[in-house]
């Protein structure tokens, strides 16, 4: 806990849903947060909870070289976090252009000028880049590992492929003292994002309304609570700040996979409903079954998930019942 205390953080993307609940964390362990903003959205979990004004907030875009050392260096940044992105699968199948620009362009623009600042005088001693499970596309073996290959190839997976490798390659020619995070599908209090399935079944329910699953309902996925992913995010860039996991990436999942219909239905349960899913199967351009071995992060950083999707969805469940009442 000691190790965040007055130390100078970065946190890009800061408005969305696991950046949110990083800097609450890093604020609750004393870190000073420096959080890059592109636009203010409507609503996020950072605004709701007053995080937002214990933070310093800066506006602007992390693909403008200019503006990403400008900031690194007068807030003297020793930990970056780089959350920022387009993250959303059906919009990246829409718009695939805007989505390479943010997720690939973004990423090597920020560690360009995280490596130009360590050659001159800003102390950056750690940065944890997400990339996702996405990354590893349609694979023969299950669970993903580490040591596969990235064949992530519709637009969103391409996109994380490309942030991951880059990543890697400033971390190995350039020393960087960089790594990346895979991560199941994460979920929690705080996810505005409605098209993802937790926060659209949630909402449905509290309306008194069917939830819709766009897919067969077949597709196996691991679900992950947002306060793990967190830790593990903690515990990387300690890592990283120590002089350990240098160019290394991390898979942070449960793996215990269960089908988009299973998870529907422990979410129906735990609302205490009695509403049964519409079925669609409508779904297109997604990967069939994904989930993650995490040993490496448990050998090396000493993490695991420690929250069932039971309990996990016990805690979601009453923030959606607040906020949307």
């Amino acid at each position: 806990m000691d190790y965040w205390q007055g130390r100078h953080v970065l946190v890009t993307g800061a408005y969305g849903f696991l950046a949110s609940h990083l800097i609450e964390e890093l604020i609750s362990q004393g870190a000073l947060v420096t959080g890059i903003v592109r636009d203010r959205p409507v609503q996020s979990y950072l605004q709701i909870t007053g995080i937002d004004k214990k933070i310093n907030l800066a506006f602007g875009d992390i693909a403008d070289l200019d503006f990403c050392r400008r900031i690194m260096n007068e807030q003297q940044i020793q930990s970056v976090f780089h959350l920022a992105a387009q993250a959303i699968v059906g919009f990246a199948n829409r718009s695939p252009l805007s989505t390479f620009e943010s997720n690939i362009r973004g990423t090597y623009i920020l560690l360009e000028a995280c490596r130009e600042l360590r050659e001159d005088t800003c102390p950056i001693e750690a940065i944890v880049v997400a990339s996702s499970d996405k990354a590893y596309g349609d694979q023969k073996k299950l669970p993903y590992t580490e040591t596969m290959p990235l064949l992530g190839i519709h637009p969103y997976d391409a996109s994380k492929v490309c942030a991951d490798i880059i990543t890697r390659t400033f971390a190995k020619v350039f020393k960087l003292p960089a790594a990346v995070t895979r991560c199941a599908n994460l979920y929690g209090p705080g996810d505005l994002n409605f098209s993802r399935i937790i926060p659209d079944t949630f909402r449905a329910l509290i309306r008194g309304q069917r939830p819709v699953i766009r897919s067969d309902g077949t597709p196996l996925r691991d679900y992950l609570f947002v306060k793990d992913a967190v830790a593990g995010y903690l515990m990387l860039g300690e890592a990283l700040g120590k002089g350990r996991a240098h160019g290394q990436a991390f898979n942070f999942g449960t793996g215990l996979p269960v089908t988009v219909v299973d998870l529907v239905k422990q979410i129906i349960k735990s609302t205490r409903s009695r509403m049964i899913p519409e079925i669609l199967g409508t779904a297109t351009g997604e990967i069939k079954h994904q989930y993650l071995d995490s040993s490496r992060a448990t050998k090396i950083l000493g993490w695991s998930a420690r929250t069932s999707l039971k309990k996990g969805l016990s805690y979601t469940y009453p923030w959606y019942k607040r906020y949307l009442s």
